[in-house]
Order: structure tokens, then sequence, then C-alpha cells
């Protein structure tokens, strides 16, 4: 039996020793092969498209994120609003202010005048919403309108006018905008005033642009370059100018009811420097708005809504160094 088993292992032990020198398999690389693919795709879906970019904001509304935050409507004295649509395109409304005007003296001091005006207010919108028309009427002699038509898609046109009793107050002004996959540009012819300006879409988040006026009355032309970028809560804007201005903002969406903003403004040729920073909070009952600027000037405007239609507004500007304060209240009733 020994030599059975001894023979046996013999027999078994070239076949052990063929398997112990036959070569491993090969790896599969299949997992990292579709790692790779699945990277490439996600990398080539973040590349930009220049070829379908997204339309720019026209040139003038650049900074329309911190407009809220960095200018609110602030007044000095009653306020009163109604604002009543008869149905859904037309809509009247009755303003009424009673406070003070501000008369500059070129100084420190600022000499104020007591006023009252009434304004009657008319607007038509079609059910397209490509044609608007608006005037207002008020009792300090005052006419001014506005007419807004869309003739397609690339296409618009406005008219602004106002008639005045003061001199050189009444004025007609023509806007003509153009709209591309990727760029607007827009025209505009005034009294004694011809502008044109372009804006561009350079990546999906950064949009460029220029524009140029020229005064043939006086003379006198300008040139302006802006820069803008966008992200997911943020809007950064550049602008400078020939006529010696540079102006910064940065606007930053802190939640869905919180927003900051920041703006710095430069004169060149004063060398006046102002920095500003402005909030604006939105409640499930009021919106608080404000800013505080390098000039010593803080502002508030608190609107409370009481009721569906019915809004209670609170306004405080103090500007220290010039000892210049403004309190106002009012109330805008309707939507």
């Amino acid at each position: 039996m020994g030599i059975v088993h001894s023979r046996a292992d013999e027999a078994k032990q070239p076949a052990a020793a063929k398997a112990d020198s036959a070569p491993p398999p090969m790896p599969n690389f299949s997992f990292a092969t579709s790692a790779l693919a699945v990277a490439k795709e996600i990398k080539e879906s973040e590349r930009p498209d220049y070829l379908s970019l997204p339309q720019p904001v026209r040139y003038e509304d650049i900074q329309r994120e911190g407009i809220m935050a960095l200018k609110p409507d602030t007044f000095e004295g009653l306020r009163f609003d109604i604002n009543k649509p008869l149905n859904q395109q037309f809509f009247l409304s009755h303003s009424l202010f009673m406070g003070n005007t501000e008369l500059q003296t070129g100084g420190r001091q600022i000499l104020k005048t007591p006023v009252g005006t009434y304004e009657f207010g008319a607007t038509v919108i079609n059910e397209a919403q490509t044609f608007l028309m608006l005037g207002r009427i008020g009792t300090d002699g005052r006419l001014s309108g506005r007419v807004k038509y869309d003739i397609t898609n690339w296409l618009g046109l406005k008219v602004h006018c106002q008639i005045a009793n003061a001199a050189n107050q009444s004025q007609v002004m023509v806007d003509t905008d153009l709209k591309g996959g990727d760029w607007n540009a827009q025209l505009k012819l005034g009294p004694g005033f011809i502008g044109t300006n372009y804006f561009q879409s350079i990546t999906p988040k950064l949009s460029a642009g220029g524009e140029f006026f020229w005064l043939p009355s006086n003379f006198k032309s300008g040139v302006g370059l802006a820069l803008r970028h966008q992200g997911d809560k943020h809007v950064a804007t550049c602008q400078v100018a020939t006529t010696g201005i540079m102006n910064m903002q940065y606007t930053h969406k802190v939640s869905e009811k919180v927003t900051l903003a920041a703006d710095f403004l430069w004169h060149t040729a004063s060398r006046d420097v102002t920095a500003t920073v402005g909030y604006d909070v939105s409640l499930r009952q009021c919106r608080l708005r404000g800013k505080v600027d390098t000039n010593g000037v803080v502002t508030a405007l608190l609107e409370e809504r009481f009721s569906p239609g019915i809004n209670f507004v609170l306004s405080a500007e103090m500007d220290h160094w010039h000892s210049n304060y403004k309190f106002g209240f009012g109330i805008v009733a309707g939507e």
C-alpha cells in the first residue's frame, strides 16, 4: 500500500508543478474603463457650448440685482398710493404726496420747500404682453408717457415723452432694442443726444459690452465698457467710462429671503470715492431694505403688509455730514 500511495503521489507531482508554473489570469480592467468613461462624459458635459450661449441682460440692466438693496425708494413726508386694476389689461393709479423738496445751494447747507402734488395714471397692456402704454399727469403741470412695443422676438421699440411747464423739461426719447441668441444692442435717440450700446455673452456666466454717446449741441462724447459675471448666488459687475467714472458692484443672495450688496464708486476727476453696503430682507409680513455709505448717510425703508392689498411704508434717511434728516410714512393700497 505504501508503494501504491507513493506512486500516486509521484504521478500527482508533475500536474501540481505544471499548475504552479502556469501564468496568472489577466486582471479585469472593465470597472476602471467604465469609471474613466463616466468621468470623460461628465467633463464633456461641463464644457461650455460656445455656439449656444445664453442671452445676456441689457446693458442698462447689468446692475438690476443690486438696485433694491442699494437704492431704496425713500421719501420725506406723506405718500398715499392707490393701484386699481379694472381688468387684466387696464389699470388705474392715484398718488398723493405731501412733503418737502430739496434745493441744492452748492455747499453743506440744504434748503427745503414744502410741496404737495397729486398724480393720476393709467396703464394698458395686451394679453401677449408685447404692447404696453402708460401715462401720468400731475397737478404740477407735468405730463409723462411711455409706449413699449415688441415688433418681433428680436426687435422692440420704446418711446418716452415728457411735457412740463419748466423750460428745457419737455423731451422725447426713442429706444430701439435688438436681441440675438447671445447678444443684445440698443440705439437711443433724443433731443441733443445719440447713444448706442452692445452686450455680448462670452461664456455661460461672463458677459461684456460697451456703450457710446454723443451730445451734438455740446460737442461732447463718451465711451463706456462693462463686465458682468453671474453665478448661482452672486452677480459681480465693473464699469468704466471716459467721463471719469469707475463703478464696481457685487450682489450676493444669502438665502431666498436675504440679499446683500456692495458698491464702489470712484470719480477720477474729482477723486471722490464712495463705498456703499446695502441689504434686502423679505419676511412673511414685511420687507426691509437699507444702506450705509462712507459719506455718513444711513437709509432704511420698511414695508409692512397689514392685509392683502394694504401695505404700510416707513422711510428714513439720515445724513450726519450735512445734518439732513428725512422721515416719511405712507400707505399703498392695491397690488
